[in-house]
């Protein structure tokens, strides 16, 4: 071959290839809006920062002490722990308290939500009469709920180091000693729980309980004066060696645990977080567990009243679909999940977070868009796609809570995420690159990881997000311009419309730092409906539905977890939500449904379709209109 002909086919062939490494980076790219539109977008929001009380005097540490294997590693092992609940535990009809777990000094800490009146003084949970030891035993995160039904509402706190405790509501006013300390389980085995939900798995119109455990049970992973041997995950993308799953019925005296309920390799997931929703319409809610270091798991709720069955849900591949966007095929770190409607069609999707950190570990965040085929989870097929790239969704930071909420009330929802790990001053992403490539062998021994100690930084500045949707279909990052992309190392997000004004306001835990509440300001004028859904204590069978204006004057009660409200918006629009139990990693919304009704007159009332499960746990459907506003309504009244 001629001189000339090879100089052409080199030149071709350099032309080519640059041709493809630039075609690559356009795809690489994510597509940007213009700064007026996203002035424009941002114009819709406002909030202001508040500072989530706490105890003076506090004594406030910055890592953890830990089993004398795992000193090494102490600023890895230190970078759980923040959680933030909003409830409503004064009764007076607002989700207007906040239950903080602060890691800086392992108190859980209950108080009246800045802004909302000096309604009782602020006080920490003391588990008084119990096995409690401070210096092995660190509190995770609270799920609020009537756990004895007595019309009160109670705290759960779940640890690490020890089986969660149920603090029990006994009198008023508000104050420690207005609460008493049981323990859920007998077992003194330690527990290192990541998530906790309150959920009528059964249908039998009682809420249990599940608990899904991080680190294996039984190490003593914060003993430093332990002398036994500690195993971490056994592989970074199929770990089956974590903490177990524990799932307790309810009954009239006590919870009781029921083993074996899954299979192995969803009991032993090294779960972060959870989530529970009915997506065939049997109010039976599925469950959702969020696994790091391993395949996410989704569960086909087939139970009957005191026995529990389930079966594993996954996606099917295409010549299209990498193996990682198949639902129960992905091998990504699970850390956040919540269910909400993206894009209006009436069926639950599911936002998970994971790591997604430029130059470091570029995983995908993922938005599982159902399909609407509700049919084929009758032969273990996941109606799902992943579609959180052409959604905007998938990439930035190490992600922890994440949350789908509508808060400008235009009636399609934000997303609001929690991002960062540890923080410090030297990068350690080479060490920890080195460590997702190790031999597993190796890996399960802590000895030989990389040092991860205080001063080190992996993902340390991550900025935390808050995604709105535009026009194009697409969702953007407006953290910035609302002054909301701390770099605080979040991890539980909560949600609630604390003051009653319609307009949802969140709060975001923080470890190893100040925690804060964000009182929605937003300047637009969209109507929304705010439905407080309860049962009556004494068990009835009625189908009707009551709206109680004065809740003064309201029988004893529970929240009405796990049932379903569906409005029908005039253009064909679909809205629909169930009252959530406790879904996500550590922040825990309230037992309400909202819904942003766009520009709906005030005047003018909507059907609102109501399905949910009496205190017999017969299926019961009902209708009624209501007016824009708040509302609180007794379902199965007589």
């Amino acid at each position: 071959m001629n001189k000339p002909v090879l100089a052409f086919k080199k030149k071709t062939a350099m032309l080519v290839a640059l041709v493809m490494l630039v075609a690559l980076y356009c795809l690489a790219q994510l597509p940007q809006i213009s700064s007026q539109e996203s002035s424009d977008l941002a114009s819709r929001f406002s909030f202001k920062r508040m500072l989530l009380p706490e105890p003076k005097n506090q004594t406030y540490k910055y890592v953890r002490q830990v089993h004398p294997d795992l000193k090494r590693i102490s600023a890895w092992m230190s970078a759980i722990g923040a959680a933030v609940t909003l409830c409503d535990l004064d009764g007076d009809g607002l989700p207007n308290d906040y239950v903080l777990v602060d890691p800086r000094c392992d108190q859980v800490i209950v108080g009246p939500v800045p802004g909302t009146g000096e309604r009782y003084k602020l006080f920490t949970l003391n588990p008084k009469g119990l096995s409690y030891d401070p210096a092995t035993t660190a509190p995770a995160g609270s799920l609020a709920g009537d756990f004895n039904e007595d019309g009160q509402t109670d705290l759960l706190v779940y640890y690490w180091g020890r089986p969660p405790i149920i603090f029990s509501r006994q009198k008023n006013p508000l104050s420690a000693e207005s609460f008493t300390a049981t323990n859920v389980t007998q077992s003194e085995t330690p527990w290192y729980t990541g998530a906790a939900t309150l959920s009528d798995l059964d249908g039998d119109g009682h809420q249990d309980l599940i608990f899904a455990n991080y680190l294996p049970d039984g190490q003593r992973i914060l003993d430093p004066k332990d002398k036994g041997r500690i195993l971490l995950q056994d592989t970074n993308s199929r770990a089956f060696n974590g903490g177990r799953k524990h799932v307790f019925l309810w009954s009239k005296d006590c919870y009781q645990e029921i083993a074996d309920v899954f299979d192995k390799d969803v009991t032993g997931g090294w779960a972060l977080a959870q989530g529970c929703q009915d997506l065939n319409g049997d109010l039976l809610p599925e469950i959702y567990f969020a696994h790091d270091m391993g395949p996410d798991r989704l569960l086909l709720n087939n139970s009957q009243p005191g026995k529990l069955k389930f079966s594993l849900l996954e996606g099917r591949s295409s010549l299209s679909t990498p193996s990682s966007f198949i639902l129960g095929d992905d091998s990504f770190k699970g850390m956040g999940a919540d269910f909400g409607d993206i894009n209006g069609d009436g069926l639950y999707d599911i936002y998970v977070s994971n790591i997604s950190c430029p130059y470091g570990l570029e995983e995908c965040h993922y938005l599982w868009l159902n399909n609407g085929k509700i049919d084929d989870t009758k032969s273990g097929i996941a109606p799902y796609v992943q579609a959180s790239e052409d959604l905007g969704l998938s990439r930035g930071g190490w992600g922890w809570d994440c949350r789908l909420a509508d808060f400008d009330n235009d009636s399609t929802p934000e997303a609001v995420q929690a991002k960062g790990f540890f923080k410090g001053k030297i990068n350690r992403w080479a060490e920890a690159q080195s460590l997702g490539g190790m031999n597993s062998e190796m890996l399960r021994h802590p000895l030989n990881w990389p040092s991860f100690k205080p001063g080190d930084d992996l993902a340390g500045h991550d900025r935390n997000s808050f995604f709105v949707k535009d026009k194009d279909g697409r969702y953007y990052d407006l953290a910035a311009q609302l002054n909301l992309d701390d770099q605080a190392l979040s991890r539980g997000i909560a949600i609630a419309d604390v003051d009653g004004d319609g307009k949802l306001d969140f709060a975001m835990a923080n470890q190893w730092g100040d925690s804060y509440f964000f009182h929605n300001q937003s300047p637009t004028n969209n109507s929304f409906i705010n439905l407080r859904l309860l049962l009556p204590l004494n068990a009835v069978a009625a189908e009707k539905v009551e709206e109680i204006a004065d809740t003064t004057k309201l029988p004893p009660t529970i929240a009405a977890i796990g049932a379903e409200a569906t409005i029908t918006m005039p253009d064909g629009k679909i809205l629909r939500a169930q009252v959530d139990g406790g879904s996500g990693h550590s922040g825990k919304r309230s037992h309400e449904i909202h819904f942003g009704l766009g520009n709906w007159p005030a005047n003018k009332t909507m059907l609102v379709k109501l399905r949910f499960r009496n205190r017999q746990g017969q299926i019961q459907s009902t209708s009624i209109n209501l007016l824009p506003g708040r509302h609180t309504l007794l379902l199965g009244a007589q």
